[in-house]
């Protein structure tokens, strides 16, 4: 087993890399989704940008997710319906569905070859109540936001999934899948061709502005910028204290089995979708490009990612797999890994302009179909060619008692669990 990210193991690594510059139009912090495709974007309309990555580009959950592009809100869209109103829940349930298109069209005009696929999602009612909230839900958006759904009984799951445990499903037609490492590897290659400079090992430790101007410190020297992107999710350092105190980074966990012959992936996945089931703490999973189930979910509620953390999170995530796919017993796993996603209080996501800065982060574990779009987005509004974005102006306090580090995630962890057991 090796314990490492599928993505980040099966794609090319960028070689590109470049000096930092002096001085630029926009320094762009983060090289993951959002970062890459705003630094795209700027430097298509002239700008030069230089984005700037702690690590390596897609180091974080850009690289270490489950792979789904999902389209519909994160939440119910009666809830976000009753919280916003019905012109903003739809604004934001359509976020996501332009989300997967910019996805389609950057992949086109670049050439980048990621096995990107519309599969649909399947949403899995774990219990039978959650069927009936399902159905209220598959409601409201079928007739106002998303013809493209549908209510599947459990008789239906019989051609989908192989497993007898699910109660029926919201079935999501726009939903898509690709290869993230792929993809995160040809849009930095993107951004490069279109002028950006991208930097790796190359972490903001201070920022300070004055006379209109940033200056960025990093290790591997300064750079004067008139503006500033943050785009560096459940991975903020310390440099930003205004927005890590509003985000609560979340480790997800991820396993990956061996190759499955035809006939093994056709037994439990012969609707070759992506799937999430219901549960607060619950599971999600899809076929690769190569035929492995690759199984995650929150597993743990840690915000630490390391091989020994990931190793209690594999064991878990492996016996839940068993559980709604037991003729996968004895099937080696050959990846387990993890990292984090930058959850906000209330799960929306965040972008725009706050405390002096532009920034496009908080997606909840809902990032992957989101981030291109919300990075080619604020690069619009940076540029004076968008007026805004239905994550704009929300409301976004500081969690009480949290400045950085989540000490509160057992606790969270453990509500979670009880409100499954009676649920």
């Amino acid at each position: 087993m090796q314990f490492s990210s599928y993505w980040h193991e099966t794609s090319p690594r960028f070689e590109q890399a470049g000096s930092l510059p002096a001085q630029v139009d926009v320094a762009v912090i983060g090289g993951g989704f959002t970062g890459l495709a705003a630094a795209r974007r700027l430097a298509l309309a002239g700008r030069s940008v230089a984005v700037l990555e702690a690590h390596h580009v897609g180091f974080g959950a850009s690289g270490r997710n489950g792979g789904h592009l999902n389209n519909g809100l994160a939440h119910s869209y009666l809830a976000a319906r009753e919280a916003f109103g019905p012109e903003k829940a739809q604004a934001m349930y359509r976020a996501f569905d332009t989300g997967i298109e910019t996805i389609r069209r950057l992949i086109a005009e670049e050439g980048i070859d990621c096995d990107f696929r519309i599969a649909g999602k399947l949403k899995l009612a774990s219990k039978p109540q959650h069927m009936e909230g399902l159905a209220r839900n598959f409601e409201a958006i079928h007739r106002e936001v998303d013809p493209d759904t549908a209510l599947l009984s459990r008789a239906d799951l019989s051609r989908e999934i192989g497993s007898d445990l699910f109660h029926g499903a919201l079935l999501s037609k726009k939903s898509a899948m690709m290869h993230m490492g792929r993809y995160v590897h040809g849009l930095a290659q993107a951004a490069a061709r279109k002028g950006a400079v991208i930097v790796e090992k190359a972490p903001v430790t201070a920022l300070s502005g004055e006379d209109g101007s940033w200056n960025l410190i990093t290790p591997k020297g300064a750079v004067r910028a008139r503006q500033v992107l943050l785009a560096t999710g459940a991975y903020t350092g310390g440099a930003f204290p205004w927005f890590r105190r509003r985000l609560v980074p979340v480790g997800s966990f991820l396993i990956a089995t061996r190759p499955l012959t035809s006939d093994e992936a056709k037994t439990i996945m012969p609707g070759n979708r992506t799937c999430v089931n219901s549960l607060n703490i619950g599971n999600y999973w899809r076929l690769s490009p190569d035929n492995r189930l690759i199984f995650g979910g929150r597993a743990r509620f840690s915000a630490r990612s390391d091989q020994r953390s990931d190793a209690k999170a594999g064991a878990i995530l492996q016996a839940a797999m068993l559980r709604i796919f037991p003729q996968l017993s004895g099937v080696d796993i050959a990846y387990c890994w993890g990292g984090m996603v930058d959850m906000t209080a209330d799960r929306y996501p965040r972008a725009g302009q706050a405390n002096g800065l532009w920034h496009a982060m908080g997606y909840s574990g809902h990032g992957a179909q989101l981030a291109s779009h919300l990075g080619e987005t604020v690069a619009e509004q940076m540029l004076g060619l968008r007026q805004g974005n239905p994550f704009d102006h929300l409301p976004w306090h500081a969690v009480p008692g949290h400045t950085g580090k989540p000490w509160f995630l057992p606790l969270v962890g453990l509500y979670f669990q009880f409100l499954d057991k009676v649920k």
